[in-house]
């Protein structure tokens, strides 16, 4: 669908996971290329969040073994009839590439990050609301005023340390996403609901509706049903359920 907006249900938590990374890498090397004191600020309180996500999990570890799972899912699908083995051999040997850079990080890659003495000052006052002010961190007023140049170069190779974690996310959440194609449904006076495959490992649901549609999804649900309701924005009031039939995109994604 050209000039859609997309809407997506993560069907368990290392998809949630991995979808809140992806947005915060994005963001991150969006404002990373701006060169106003506001766009730093913004970046380094995207890296932070990026952090604290990893100082919960073993990253690592999970991303290694979505990789190797996806990588065994797409060598049992190798003999289907319309898979196109150049593209099949050259995705394996992506994922078997990106599976390896992550392997052959330490346990302790992103210590030179969390050790950063200027990140760990703006990181101890990012739980106080407004606590990065300039007169509660000197050396962060002082850094923020240093040439833009300065400051974007400092950033890039920041977020280059964690590099093979936003590659390895992408490939991974590329993969899901790719792994199903739309098919067009009706919502019923606005609802839709669904019974899932528990045989099938379904990890992602994705609603696909035209950018100028006046209304959103709402999509809930787990790994053995969902539902998405469509609703119209009410002026800064609570949304209105739409109660007409809507033609929408559907992918129940698995790999």
């Amino acid at each position: 669908m050209m000039d859609a907006t997309i809407y997506e249900l993560p069907l368990n938590e290392r998809v949630r996971t991995l979808l809140r990374l992806e947005f915060l890498f994005q963001q991150a090397r969006y404002s990373m290329r701006g060169y106003s004191v506001w766009d730093s600020r913004n970046t380094i309180s995207h890296i932070l969040d990026i952090l604290n996500i990893m100082s919960r999990i073993d990253l690592r570890s999970e991303l290694v073994k979505e990789l190797e799972r996806q990588s065994s899912a797409l060598l049992a699908i190798s003999s289907r009839p319309g898979v196109d083995p150049s593209i099949l051999e050259d995705t394996l040997k992506k994922l078997k590439i990106y599976t390896q850079n992550l392997k052959s990080l330490s346990h302790h890659s992103n210590d030179n990050l969390c050790n950063n003495e200027l990140l760990k000052l703006i990181r101890q006052r990012d739980s106080i609301p407004g606590g990065n002010c300039d007169f509660d961190i000197p050396s962060y007023h002082f850094w923020l005023k240093q040439p833009a140049e300065h400051r974007i170069e400092a950033l890039e190779a920041w977020l280059g340390e964690l590099d093979n974690y936003r590659l390895a996310i992408n490939i991974a959440l590329s993969l899901l996403r790719e792994s199903a194609i739309n098919t067009p449904v009706i919502a019923e006076q606005g609802i839709y609901r669904k019974n899932l495959d528990t045989n099938i490992p379904f990890q992602l649901i994705r609603v696909s509706l035209p950018q100028d549609a006046p209304f959103f999804a709402e999509i809930s649900g787990g790994k053995h049903r969902f539902s998405i309701r469509f609703m119209t924005p009410s002026n800064g009031e609570r949304p209105i359920p739409c109660l007409d039939n809507i033609d929408f995109q559907l992918s129940c994604c698995a790999l």
